[in-house]
């Protein structure tokens, strides 16, 4: 696994997704039959640091504990007015998984509030949105127009995904061939499920960003074949946070 810091990084409001690599042209998901669900945990995980034996093993991000995994590269996104840490992106056969975890509150979660949020917002700026169901209960998917390099005319397509746990909600989004081919996210989606998130016990407002950081001396103890190595800054996607 390869680990890297991202130089900069633009905040921008939750309901809008990040910055997607690849443009894709009138792409569609299949969403599962069924009733909404909100939001699925349950015992697959993500899981509460609470509900771990322990913590070794894993790439300590600080509110994130991330599982290695072999071909898995690592980019941490940092707000470049404050040099704080914002959010993860993992990057995996060519797909991205951008990672941000907030204070929810103690009473209900965020996902609802969030998803109209996201739709009000592609919305406005001419784009599409679509509830689907997914492992993770309703999902969205955001198709944005795009303009390629040869001035093609696409989408810029980001899926995203919730998950309310006890007290944090978890946001991920998408991109690449995983927002649009579900055999694509599946070891993306395995590894948010295997994601642990330290919460802390401090007060927060419902909404604060729990806070990252770079892993103590850039290496956490894990398999040989998976050990995570600094790679030079690169600049990662733009990130989106709740406002």
């Amino acid at each position: 696994m390869v680990f890297g810091r991202g130089r900069k990084a633009k905040q921008e409001q939750l309901t809008e997704p990040g910055e997607i690599p690849d443009t894709v042209a009138g792409a569609s998901v299949d969403g599962s039959a069924g009733t909404a669900v909100s939001s699925v945990r349950g015992p697959a995980g993500p899981f509460d640091v609470s509900e771990i034996e322990d913590q070794d093993g894993y790439v300590d991000l600080g509110a994130l504990l991330i599982a290695p995994s072999e071909g898995l590269q690592l980019r941490l996104e940092v707000e470049e007015a404050t040099q704080r840490v914002v959010a993860v992106t993992l990057d995996l056969n060519g797909s991205s998984l951008q990672l941000q975890a907030f204070a929810a509150p103690r009473s209900e979660g965020l996902w609802d509030e969030i998803r109209e949020q996201i739709g009000q917002s592609v919305g406005s700026q001419g784009g599409q949105i679509e509830e689907i169901q997914g492992g993770f209960g309703t999902e969205l998917l955001a198709k944005l127009p795009a303009g390629g390099s040869d001035g093609s005319h696409g989408y810029r397509v980001a899926r995203f995904i919730g998950v309310d746990g006890p007290r944090w909600f978890l946001r991920g989004v998408l991109g690449g061939e995983a927002a649009v081919d579900r055999d694509a996210a599946a070891g993306l989606e395995g590894l948010f499920r295997q994601i642990v998130v330290v919460r802390g016990e401090n007060p927060m407002p419902p909404r604060d960003l729990l806070q990252l950081r770079l892993p103590k001396d850039n290496v956490t103890p894990a398999p040989q074949s998976a050990a995570p190595d600094l790679e030079q800054p690169e600049r990662g996607p733009e990130i989106t946070q709740i406002g």
